[in-house]
């Protein structure tokens, strides 16, 4: 695993401030301190592949001996060109090849996983591996109460038959689905819509169904030593794992110290990023595992995803011994360390921007980026812009 943000944040104090509310709302009552801002060169594209590459070089794979290629995004740059097109060409990827982009709100990124299980199981991989990206840009309007729920990220995922970091369990997985209109983004809007307490209430409906169906299957009954949740806020998942308790029959004291246990470890990463939609869940994992890995080795992890609209799933992975390294390979640390920290004036100034951004007109074609990004691998590709035949346009920064 490895993850990309954007080279610049907003300190959620600073928006606190402007926005004339304590900070305590914010870093407490969300649980959310930083939010990664997207600049114009930054998209769900370049967020994929930079988390892509990462993800390639800690797992020591050349993108040739890739057979599948699933993105899972809910801010996709095209209504019909999948991200997981753009990814193809930029990573330098084989023809034999299948690629593809899946869509169910924060769903989208567990349905190429586990899609991709599936593949693996089936034995149409031939001994290939799958790469499975998360991406997205989590964008609500200016003042809204939305606003400081925001962030921008991707997880990219390398899943073989010989996984170093997590094994998964296939076909032991809890499902739940309901049409709702709990979060929306018509196609004519960059920033989503969502009708807030009951997006939560369907969060927890569907995690009860999920978990309910899950626990039928589980063949190993052995106990889940810790649990990640989908982290839209980390708030969010502490009203999870209570649900999750009192599911199990747990008092309220134990349900907290099980919190404390179980589930906090995972939150500091999302803390520090914000919500990347489809990418929350994974994110989640990779901070656990960045801080606990060691004391976590041969045991199981619960992960619980959702998406709007509504889809769950709550599976689970055993860590493996090799895990460490492959932890230390993802370069967490570095990856936080050198962000911006932008001004509320220098991040109001991109927002008042943004909507223009899939418009602005590119000097390069679309022949010669490409061509750039592939004799590049280890550059990070920049969106320039729309050529006059209304192609979006990437170059090598």
């Amino acid at each position: 695993m490895a993850f990309a943000v954007p080279r610049a944040y907003v300190d959620l104090c600073d928006l606190a401030e402007a926005r004339g509310v304590p900070s305590t709302k914010y870093t407490q009552g969300l649980g959310v301190v930083q939010m990664a801002v997207a600049h114009p060169d930054e998209d769900p594209v370049t967020l994929a592949t930079d988390a892509a590459r990462r993800c390639l070089l800690a797992a020591g794979r050349d993108p040739s001996q890739v057979g599948l290629c699933i993105v899972g995004t809910e801010t996709a740059v095209d209504h019909s060109k999948p991200v997981s097109s753009y990814l193809h060409g930029l990573l330098g990827l084989p023809s034999a090849c299948r690629v593809f982009e899946t869509k169910h709100a924060c769903f989208g990124g567990t349905a190429g996983l586990l899609n991709a299980v599936d593949w693996l199981a089936s034995g149409s991989a031939r001994g290939r591996s799958a790469l499975i990206v998360c991406t997205d840009i989590a964008r609500y309007s200016v003042g809204t109460a939305g606003e400081p729920t925001q962030g921008a990220g991707a997880v990219a995922m390398l899943v073989s038959e010989s996984p170093r970091l997590l094994e998964l369990e296939p076909g032991i997985t809890g499902c739940f689905s309901q049409d709702v209109h709990d979060f929306w983004r018509p196609l004519y809007r960059k920033d989503a819509l969502v009708d807030g307490q009951f997006s939560v209430k369907c969060y927890l409906d569907a995690l009860a169904g999920a978990y309910a169906e899950w626990q039928s299957l589980d063949t190993y009954k052995e106990p889940l030593v810790r649990t990640c949740y989908h982290v839209p806020y980390g708030k969010m998942a502490r009203k999870a794992h209570q649900r999750r308790c009192q599911l199990d029959g747990m008092s309220e004291e134990a349900a907290d110290s099980s919190f404390a246990l179980q589930v906090e470890p995972s939150l500091a990463l999302p803390a520090q990023v914000g919500n990347i939609y489809t990418g929350s869940l994974y994110l989640a994992l990779l901070s656990l595992l960045h801080h606990q890995v060691k004391d976590l080795l041969g045991q199981r992890i619960g992960l619980f995803s959702y998406g709007s609209g509504c889809a769950a799933e709550f599976f689970a992975g055993r860590v493996m011994q090799t895990a460490p390294e492959q932890i230390a390979r993802a370069n967490i640390e570095t990856t936080l360390r050198n962000r911006q920290r932008l001004s509320i004036a220098e991040y109001e100034e991109l927002r008042r921007n943004d909507v223009h951004v899939d418009q602005r007109p590119s000097e390069q074609t679309v022949a010669a980026s490409y061509g750039a990004a592939l004799s590049s691998a280890r550059k990070t590709p920049r969106f320039s812009g729309i050529d006059p035949r209304e192609r979006r346009v990437y170059t090598v920064a």
